[in-house]
């Protein structure tokens, strides 16, 4: 029923959607954990829209209201949102275009990347798209909504890009005309050389610098100030400033005592051109470090060639629609993900999956778009296009992971936030305390100058992203996917790598390697066990079904859950299963005890045979399974070790099979017999020891896997797995986990390098300026010098290449156990 509002009549009213609620008492238990939040002086919701509206004069964040209801056990209906921001040139702007978006009502959270120039939102759906714009212009930036995913390393189209590229070169070239008549004069004293200009002459060539080519850094301080923060422009622009109008002041004021004036126009000039040359060169550094996207963008192909009515037509890509058959001839990429329905050929897949050897694809193999076809024409069934496609989640997963922030960048972010107030009062305190001290306001202003524009906010904002983005990149080049950016911060830390058994460190396939009739059939015993089988797809079914080129299926077959299955094979009741089936039908197990106990404590999976004949129930035979230890598997293991992690096994298994498979490999420890439910009591209990990484394929292993610190799942694996895990792997290669942790051990010396330069820049250049031991000029360089110093570390990490893996496999191969001599049927 309606219900008068007792809000007062200045209070401002907010509604938002909630998820969850399915009748009144779910409305009633949101708008009492409402009421309780301050600010807020009545509340509504209404099941009915799915909607609740809070009213108050000063109303609590978003983001409380959102933990609020999910307290209650709601959630907000939320929103992405994306947006392109221009204007960004260091670290405390992106401080200031985030709080300038915190700030709009119904935004939870905000990320901005200066390495990308993108802002992340998370909004409760009622922030419009033209109030964020509004709220980015008004601290002085641009924005606009992205019109396409970036496919330069830009948040511009390529043609954008690229003539803002062109602009800033040219801006630079003319800088640097402008100022070299002003710089060389002073190389020329050091050969005891006066080519020094007049004065008027240095004029005109200083003040197009300053107030043409640098009216970038003024416009970008106004804005700055209108915001009533600072930034990167505001210090270049007072420091350059103070040395032109110094300049100015003394030549209009002319010579004394005989002595010409001091001008310090090519100061002001060689500042403002080194940080341009500094600005081209970091831009064309960032857009290095999101080649990955741009190589992943570039496998997508623009048309497809689809049969339709016994015609190839060829069409946009964007028309081809799941169902249609698509001709790929050799040396095509796929255009869409499916499955291969006529021909065979090799797929080169190196650029999806990091796989450098083409991979075999026969009829009923799945494809992936963007792969290039080898040496067969074949014909695609296809499953997945657009959005759907594997190419296009991987590029979402990279993007999303260098969109995001990494825990150490909250620290920066911080400090950037104090960082220009802070070096304007030290530049400050310069000025006044050389002017105490000698009374030479000269030498305090260019002081002053020197600290104004020595400091480096650039380098700060640039150390994190850029190293997170080239991270991400070459690992999603080695097939290696990273969600997040605190993902690759956190693996690290990893110490123990727990491994699920079955699909993970083995391939998954158990092969028949014993069959022992009482009789001596042993062609008649798997006859029967596929038989039983003929219709199952369990794993231990298919391996038997392997073993037979034809069968006829048993009929009135039934499951029995946890034990096998029950049939009838030409008019004779039929039972396979395990060792409790036995025992629950009767069946005496006697003479194969002893082969049986063997096998078990080798690590076989063991299935019995019975049928019931006319003296009663009758042992046919035992089969023995066994899956097998992945290639390189071993090598991997060992790699781990070398690299100072324990490594765990975590099966469902029996004892047995468990521990036969970790000692063929060198798993430390093992745990058998831990049933789905309990893997995720098993990886908290290993948690209490360090940082645990959880690697699985299965939907029993995404508990598991959410539970860990950093979960790692098999590409070949479950879509489940996948979403819950951290990193997935592109390929079913053990020796991507040990890639997986070096090249976040990497990313993160990177990071840490990269904040040594950024900060050691600061902490020692300020005070050497501040103290007179740094002329301005050389203070712009030092400026400029220190975001390329940033940049060409992480570029560094490009280099990185995964282990070279023909070693572990023969590490694995010579490891491995003899294949099974057969056994002679008793």
């Amino acid at each position: 029923m309606n219900r008068q509002s007792t809000a007062p009549a200045n209070s401002s009213t907010l509604r938002f959607p909630v998820e969850g609620m399915t009748c009144a008492s779910c409305a009633g238990r949101i708008e009492r954990a409402l009421k309780k939040l301050p600010g807020i002086d009545d509340a509504t919701v209404n099941v009915a829209t799915g909607t609740a509206e809070i009213q108050g004069a000063a109303l609590p964040p978003i983001a409380g209201i959102a933990q609020a209801i999910e307290a209650a056990g709601y959630h907000l209906t939320t929103d992405e949102v994306e947006l392109s921001i221009e204007g960004m040139t260091c670290a405390s702007c992106v401080g200031r275009v985030e709080r300038a978006l915190m700030r709009v009502p119904g935004v939870i959270e905000a990320s901005v990347n200066l390495a990308t120039e993108r802002a992340r939102l998370r909004t409760a759906g009622t922030a419009a798209l033209d109030t964020l714009i509004a709220a980015v212009e008004s601290a002085g930036y641009r924005a606009r909504r992205p019109q396409s995913v970036p496919v330069d390393g830009d948040t511009r189209t390529p043609a954008a890009s690229r003539s803002s590229t062109s602009r800033e070169a040219r801006h630079l070239l003319i800088a640097a005309l402008l100022t070299a008549p002003l710089v060389l004069p002073m190389a020329g004293m050091l050969f005891g050389q006066h080519w020094m200009l007049p004065g008027w002459m240095q004029l005109l060539l200083a003040t197009p610098v300053q107030f043409w080519l640098g009216a970038r850094f003024y416009r970008a301080a106004w804005h700055a100030l209108r915001a009533r923060t600072g930034n990167m422009d505001l210090l270049v622009a007072l420091g350059t400033s103070a040395g032109y109008g110094l300049s100015l002041y003394h030549l209009f004021q002319g010579p004394t005592h005989h002595a010409p004036a001091h001008l310090y126009f090519e100061a002001s000039a060689a500042i403002i051109t080194l940080i341009l040359l500094g600005k081209l060169l970091e831009a064309r550094a960032k857009r290095q470090t999101t080649e990955a996207i741009r190589a992943l963008q570039a496998l997508k192909p623009s048309t497809a060639r689809v049969r339709r009515n016994d015609a190839d037509v060829d069409v946009p890509v964007e028309q081809v629609r799941v169902g249609d058959f698509v001709v790929v001839r050799p040396g095509e990429r796929f255009p869409v993900d499916g499955t291969v329905r006529e021909g065979r050929t090799h797929a080169d897949e190196s650029l999806i999956t990091g796989e450098s050897i083409p991979v075999s694809k026969e009829t009923g193999d799945r494809v992936t778009g963007g792969a290039v076809n080898g040496e067969g024409a074949v014909v695609v069934e296809t499953q997945a296009i657009g959005s759907e496609t594997a190419l296009a989640r991987i590029i979402r997963l990279v993007e999303d992971a260098q969109a995001k922030k990494a825990p150490i960048q909250k620290t920066v972010d911080r400090i950037s936030a104090v960082f220009v107030p802070v070096v304007i009062a030290l530049a400050l305190l310069a000025l006044v305390g050389w002017t105490l001290a000698t009374g030479d306001w000269n030498t305090a202003i260019l002081n002053a100058v020197a600290v104004l524009v020595i400091a480096c906010p650039c380098a700060l904002g640039l150390a994190t992203p850029t190293a997170i983005m080239a991270g991400t990149g070459v690992a999603a080049r080695a097939g290696i996917l990273i969600k997040d950016a605190e993902a690759l911060e956190l693996a690290h830390k990893v110490r123990i790598v727990a491994f699920d058994k079955t699909g993970t460190l083995t391939a998954g396939e158990p092969r028949l390697v014993e069959a022992l009739a009482t009789d001596g059939d042993r062609a008649g015993l798997i006859a029967l066990a596929a038989a039983l089988q003929a219709s199952s797809e369990h794993p231990l079914a298919r391996a038997v079904l392997r073993e037979v080129t034809s069968t006829t299926a048993a009929t009135e077959i039934r499951a029995l859950p946890g034990r096998g299955v029950l049939g009838t094979i030409g008019g004779r009741e039929a039972w396979l299963g395990n060792q409790a089936l036995m025992q629950e039908i009767g069946a005496d197990t006697a003479a194969l005890e002893s082969v049986a106990l063997d096998l078990s404590g080798q690590g076989h999976t063991l299935s019995w045979l019975a049928t019931r004949e006319q003296q009663g129930l009758l042992l046919r035979g035992l089969l023995a399974f066994r899956d097998e230890p992945r290639a390189g598997a071993r090598g991997a293991v060992e790699r781990l070790h070398r690299l100072g992690m324990r490594t765990v096994m975590i099966s469902g298994d029996n004892e047995g099979a468990a521990r036969s498979i970790a000692s063929r490999l060198g798993i430390d420890e093992v745990h058998a017999n831990v049933r789905p439910a309990l893997k995720l009591d098993a990886i908290r209990d290993l948690k209490r020891d360090g940082v645990v990484a959880m690697v699985g394929d299965g939907i029993n292993d995404a508990p598991a896997l959410a539970a860990s610190d950093v979960g790692i799942a098999m590409g070949s694996g479950t879509d489940v797995a996948m979403h819950a895990a951290a990193i997935t792997l592109m390929r079913p290669d053990i020796e991507l986990v040990a890639d997986a942790i070096e090249i976040s051990r990497r990313t993160t010396r990177t990071i840490r390098q990269n904040l040594f330069w950024a900060f050691g820049y600061n902490v020692v250049g300020i005070p050497l300026a501040a103290f007179g031991f740094l002329n301005p000029v050389f203070a712009g360089a030092a400026m400029a010098l220190s975001s390329l110093s940033v940049l060409g570390n992480t570029l560094l990490l490009k280099r990185w290449r995964p282990a070279i893996r023909k070693t572990s496999q023969e590490v694995n191969h010579a490891h491995q156990d003899p294949a099974p001599r057969a056994r002679r049927s008793p």
